[in-house]
C-alpha cells in the first residue's frame, strides 16, 4: 500500500449509494458537502445515493458534488458510507483507500475477512471512542435506535401485530405492559425513556451501579433501576410484555445476557427487540432481520432484530450521523490519517483494519487474530 493514503490529504472523497436491504440514509448532506467542497476537496456522490433520505442529486451538485456512477465513487481517496461494505462491493475494495463507516466487523467476519484480504484502512464510526469512554458516532445512532426500539415494541405488542393485545401504557384500572430493558448506555436509557414516557412499567437493568445512579435524577413516570445479575433477568424476562436488549461492547461481541429457556418462559405474544443485533445479539433466539421482513416468531415470542433499525428514518438518522462525523472526514481527508489521528486521538481506536492488520483489541478477539497496536499499523 502506498504510504501516501496515511500519511498525505486526500484529494476525493466518495459516497457509494447504500445496497444493504432497506437501507435508506446516505454518508454526506448537501450542507457537509458545501463544507467540503469549501476546503477545496473533491466530492463524489454515487447518483441516488440520497434519495431515500430525500436529497436528490441536483441538492449535492448544486453544494458542489459530482454526481458519479458506483464505479467512480468507490474510486475516491476516502469512501465515506453508513454501512459496512456488502459482499457485492467487496470488488470495490483496494490497499490504496481509507473507508469510514460502521463496520460492526465481529457480526459481519466475513466483512472483515475482505477488508483484510485487500489491505483496505478500515475505520469503524462505532468505535472512535473518547478517553471519557464515550462513542461520539454511535451516539445519535444509539439514541435513534433505543426511541425506536420502544415505539416498534408498543406496536408489536398490538394483536393485529402479533402481539398479546397488549397497550403498552394501559389504561384506567388496567396495569400497562411490563417493558425490562437490558443496559442502561445510550441505547436502554432512550428505550427506557420513550417507554416510561408512554406509562410503561419499566424495569432498567445494567451491571454499573454508578451509571445507574448517574440517571437517578433523570428518571421520570413508572421507570425503576436495577443493578443486574443473572437471577434477576431469570425472574424478569418470563414476566416482560416487552424485553429490549440495549447492551454494548464495543469492537467485541455483545454477551448473550438471555437464554432459549428464558425466551421459552415469556409470556405467547409478547416481544423482543435485540438492538445489540448489529454485535451479534444479546438473546439467544435472534435472528438478524429487516425492515420489510422484520419479525419472526420463536417459541410464541415475536423477536425484532433488525440490523440498521436507524435507516427506518433515514431523513432524521442521516442528518444527525453527518452533524457528528463532518469534522472527522474533514480532518482524515483534509490532514492525512496520521496527521488526523494526533488532532483527534479518539481516532486510533477507531482504526479496524490497516495494511491487512487488525488494530482494535475487541475486533480482533472477535475475529480470532492477533491485534497490533493501532500506531504500529500507521507506521
Amino acid at each position: 500500500m502506498a504510504a501516501s493514503v496515511l500519511t498525505a490529504p486526500m484529494a476525493s472523497i466518495g459516497v457509494p449509494r447504500e445496497i444493504k436491504a432497506d437501507e435508506q440514509r446516505v454518508a454526506l448532506t448537501p450542507d457537509a458537502t458545501r463544507e467540503l467542497a469549501s476546503q477545496g476537496l473533491e466530492i463524489r456522490i454515487e447518483s441516488g445515493a440520497g434519495a431515500g433520505a430525500g436529497i436528490g442529486d441536483d441538492a449535492f451538485a448544486a453544494a458542489g458534488a459530482q454526481v458519479v456512477s458506483r464505479e467512480e465513487a468507490w474510486a475516491a481517496h476516502l469512501v465515506v458510507k453508513v454501512k459496512e461494505p456488502q459482499p457485492g462491493e467487496f470488488g470495490f475494495l483496494r490497499d490504496d483507500m481509507v473507508l469510514f463507516t460502521y463496520l460492526h466487523l465481529a457480526a459481519y467476519p466475513h466483512v472483515g475477512e475482505a477488508l483484510l484480504a485487500a489491505g483496505t484502512t478500515g475505520i469503524a464510526y462505532e468505535t472512535v471512542q473518547l478517553e471519557s469512554g464515550s462513542l461520539p458516532l454511535l451516539a445519535p445512532m444509539s439514541e435513534i435506535a433505543g426511541r425506536l426500539a420502544a415505539q416498534v415494541g408498543a406496536h408489536l405488542l398490538e394483536r393485529p401485530h402479533g402481539g398479546r393485545g397488549v397497550l403498552i401504557g394501559g389504561c384506567t384500572g388496567v396495569r400497562p405492559a411490563r417493558v425490562v430493558v437490558l443496559g442502561a448506555g445510550t441505547v436502554g436509557w432512550n428505550a427506557a425513556r420513550l417507554a416510561a414516557a408512554m406509562d410503561a412499567e419499566v424495569m432498567l437493568l445494567d451491571r454499573s451501579p454508578e451509571r445507574l445512579r448517574s440517571l437517578e435524577d433523570a428518571r421520570r413516570g413508572r421507570l425503576m433501576s436495577v443493578v443486574s445479575s443473572r437471577g434477576l433477568l431469570e425472574r424478569l424476562v418470563p414476566s416482560a410484555d416487552l424485553l429490549i436488549g440495549a447492551v454494548l461492547t464495543p469492537g467485541g461481541r455483545a454477551p448473550t445476557l438471555v437464554d432459549e429457556a428464558m425466551v421459552q418462559q415469556m409470556k405467547p405474544g409478547s416481544v423482543i427487540v435485540d438492538v445489540a443485533i448489529d454485535q451479534g445479539g444479546c438473546v439467544a433466539t435472534s435472528r438478524e432481520t429487516t425492515h420489510t421482513d422484520p419479525t419472526v416468531t420463536i417459541d410464541g415470542v415475536q423477536h425484532y432484530a433488525v440490523g440498521n433499525m436507524p435507516g427506518a428514518v433515514p431523513f432524521t438518522s442521516t442528518e444527525a450521523l453527518v452533524s457528528v462525523t463532518l469534522p472527522y472526514i474533514l480532518g482524515i481527508a483534509g490532514r492525512g490519517l496520521e496527521e488526523a489521528v494526533t488532532e483527534r486521538p479518539e481516532l486510533l481506536s477507531g482504526l479496524n483494519t490497516v495494511q491487512g492488520a487488525v488494530c482494535h483489541p475487541g475486533v480482533a478477539k472477535a475475529l480470532d487474530v492477533p491485534p497490533r497496536h493501532p500506531m504500529a499499523c500507521l507506521r
